[in-house]
C-alpha cells in the first residue's frame, strides 16, 4: 500500500499513539475521567482512533497500524515478550496445550490428494482401519483432491467438534471400490515426547521436545516404562527444547529430586521472590541420572539442567544452553490476539540468572549461535567466556557460572559430520520423509511384516535407494547434488524415515541415537560410573 507524503506524519503519529493505547491497556490504574493529566495515554488515543475512522478524508487501517506498533513496543522490551495475532492464537494455544481435535492421521498433500502417511496409534483413524498409504478423497461430501486446495484448507474439512462424525471416502491400492469409513473426531496429541526406550540394560532413554500442558504426563508414562524394563540409570534428552510452561518443567524435575529441595525462584520488578520446591512424590530420586543439553536447549529445560546441577543431582552432557532465564505470562488484549509480556526473572537454587544480555538488540541476540561457532566454543569448552563475578557453588562445592546458559559438567563438542548445507537443506526441505512415503508406496506389503526392533537392528538401505534418492533431489532441485562425501548420513536419515512411518513411537530416534556423539558420551559414562 501506498500513501502520499503529506499524509505520512499523521500515520507515524498514529503509530506512536497506538503504542502508547497497547501501553496503556497493560495498566489498569489510569481513571478514564482524567483525559488529559499524565496518565490519561490510553483515553487520548482511543479519541484519537475514533477521529481517525470517522473523520478522516482517507480510510486508513488502524487495525493494522496498532499491530505493527504492538511488535515495534515489544521489540525494544526483551527479546522474548511478543505479540500472537489472533489469526495465530489457534495454532499457538494447541501447541502448547499438546492436543488438538482431529482425526488422527498423519498427511501430506501428494499429486493432489491427501495422502496418509500414518494413522495415530491409538487415534481415531487407526480404530476404523485406515492405513498409510490410502488416499482421503472426500469428506462429509466435499472433495478433498485437486490442484486448489492447500493444506489449511485440507486441515479445516478433517477438523470439528469433538465428538463429532465424519465421512470419508478413500483410495486404497488394490482395492477395486473406494472404501467409506465414519471416524468421530477426537482429541488427538501433538507429542511432546519423542521417544522413551532402553539404550542398554540398565540405562533408559526420554527426549522431550518441549514443555506442553501434556509433556509431564507423557514424561511420567515413559518413566514408568522404562523402569519397568529395569532402568537404573536416565539418560533425559533435552537438546534443542525451546521451553514452554515454567510449572510443567518443576513437575518433570521433582521427579529426580530430593522433598524440599529448590527448584527455582522468581523474582519481579517490585522485589516480589517466590521459590519453588520439590515435593516428595518423586520416582527417581536415588536413581542416576543425565541430561542431555546443547546450544538450543532454552527456558524450561535450563530450569532442569540448572535446579539439578546447583542440587548436585546428575551429571549435565553437552553444550553450554541458549541463556533464556526470563518468565512471560499471556495477556489477553481483548480482540482475539494476546501478548506474552516477561514478568519476572529465575533463579537458580544457588542463585544465579542465566539470562543473556539483550542490551545489544534483538538481532545481536538472535546471532548469539554464530558467535559461538566464531569464537570455536561449541568445539572446545575452554573457549567459553565465564565471569568470575558470576561463580556460585553448589552445596557439595561444584563451581557453577551465571550469565548466559548452563554450563555442562561434561562437554561434548558439535559433530563436525552433522554440519553440512546439503544434509541441513535435506532435512528442512522434507525432501527424505517426502521420498520414501513414495518409496514405501510403490510396495508396502513388503514391509508389512516386519518386527519393529529386527528393523532398527538388521536392516539395511542399499546403494541403490541412496542413488534413487538423489535423481528425487537433482529433479525436484534442478542441482546436481551428489552423496560420496556423506553416503552413510544420508543412509541414515532414509532409515530413520522408514522407521518414523512404518513404526512412529521414537523409531526415528533410536536409529539417529545409533550413531549419536553425546548419546555415546552418556553411555561411555554409564559404564564407568558401573
Amino acid at each position: 500500500m501506498t500513501y502520499n507524503k503529506k499524509y505520512l506524519p499523521l500515520i507515524l503519529g498514529v503509530a506512536i499513539a497506538a503504542g502508547i493505547f497497547i501501553g496503556g491497556k497493560l495498566n489498569f490504574s489510569d481513571a478514564p475521567d482524567r483525559l488529559f493529566s499524565t496518565n490519561s495515554k490510553k483515553d487520548k488515543l482511543n479519541r484519537l482512533i475514533d477521529y481517525i475512522d470517522y473523520d478522516y478524508v482517507d480510510d486508513i487501517n488502524t487495525d493494522s497500524i496498532v499491530d505493527v506498533t504492538v511488535n515495534g513496543i515489544l521489540e525494544n522490551l526483551d527479546p522474548h515478550s511478543v505479540y500472537i495475532p489472533k489469526e495465530d492464537m489457534q495454532r499457538v494455544a494447541e501447541n502448547m496445550k499438546g492436543d488438538f481435535i482431529g482425526i488422527g492421521v498423519s498427511f501430506y498433500p501428494y499429486r493432489d490428494s491427501i495422502a496418509v502417511i500414518r494413522a495415530i496409534e491409538g487415534g481415531p483413524s487407526e480404530k476404523v482401519g485406515i492405513k498409510g498409504g490410502d488416499r482421503i478423497l472426500m469428506a462429509d461430501g466435499d472433495t478433498l483432491y485437486g490442484s486448489r486446495l492447500n493444506n489449511g484448507e485440507l486441515v479445516n474439512k478433517l477438523k470439528g467438534p469433538e465428538n463429532t462424525k465424519v465421512r470419508l471416502k478413500v483410495y486404497r491400492k488394490g482395492e477395486p471400490e473406494l472404501l467409506n469409513f465414519t471416524v468421530k473426531r477426537s482429541s488427538i496429541p501433538i507429542k511432546s515426547v519423542d521417544a522413551a526406550y532402553m539404550l542398554t540394560e540398565t540405562l533408559g532413554y526420554i527426549k522431550i521436545n518441549r514443555f506442553a500442558e501434556s509433556t509431564y504426563k507423557e514424561f511420567k508414562k515413559g518413566l514408568d516404562k522404562l523402569l519397568d524394563l529395569g532402568a537404573k540409570e536416565i539418560a533425559l534428552d533435552l537438546r534443542d527444547n525451546p521451553g514452554g510452561f515454567l510449572g510443567i518443567a518443576e513437575q518433570v524435575v521433582d521427579e529426580f529430586l530430593e522433598d524440599e529441595k529448590l527448584i527455582l525462584f522468581t523474582k519481579n520488578k517490585h522485589g516480589h521472590i517466590e521459590k519453588n520446591f520439590a515435593t516428595s512424590k518423586g520416582d527417581f530420586e536415588d536413581g542416576k541420572l543425565f541430561v542431555l543439553i546443547n546450544e538450543n536447549s532454552a527456558s524450561a529445560s535450563e530450569i532442569i539442567a540448572g535446579a539439578l546441577q546447583d542440587n548436585d543431582k546428575g551429571t549435565i552432557v553437552g553444550r553450554r544452553s541458549y541463556g533464556k532465564g526470563l518468565v512471560q505470562r499471556e495477556m489477553d488484549l481483548g480482540d482475539g490476539s494476546a501478548v506474552r509480556l516477561t514478568v519476572s526473572r529465575y533463579y537458580t537454587p544457588t542463585g544465579r540468572s542465566i539470562q543473556r544480555a539483550y542490551d545489544n538488540g534483538n538481532d545481536d541476540y538472535y546471532h548469539d549461535y554464530i558467535d559461538r561457532i566464531e569464537s570455536g566454543e561449541l568445539y572446545d569448552s575452554d573457549k567459553i567466556e565465564v565471569a568470575d563475578s558470576l561463580k556460585f557453588t553448589t552445596p557439595k562445592g561444584k563451581v557453577v557460572y551465571g550469565g548466559g546458559g548452563i554450563i555442562p559438567d561434561v562437554f561434548v563438542p558439535i559433530d563436525t559430520s552433522l554440519q553440512n548445507e546439503t544434509l541441513s537443506f535435506l532435512q528442512r526441505s522434507g525432501f527424505i520423509s517426502n521420498f520414501v512415503f513414495v518409496e514405501l508406496d510403490k510396495d508396502r506389503e513388503s514391509y508389512a511384516n516386519l518386527d519393529r526392533q529386527d528393523f532398527i537392528n538388521n536392516f539395511e538401505v542399499d546403494d541403490q535407494l541412496v542413488f534413487n534418492f538423489q535423481d528425487y533431489v537433482n529433479i525436484r532441485t534442478n542441482t546436481k547434488i551428489t552423496f560420496v562425501a556423506y553416503h552413510d548420513e544420508v543412509k541414515q536419515h532414509i532409515k530413520a524415515a522408514l522407521a518414523d512411518q512404518l513404526f512412529g513411537d521414537g523409531a526415528f530416534e533410536q536409529i539417529m541415537n545409533q550413531n549419536d556423539i553425546m548419546i555415546d558420551e552418556v553411555i561411555r559414562l554409564s559404564q564407568d560410573n558401573q
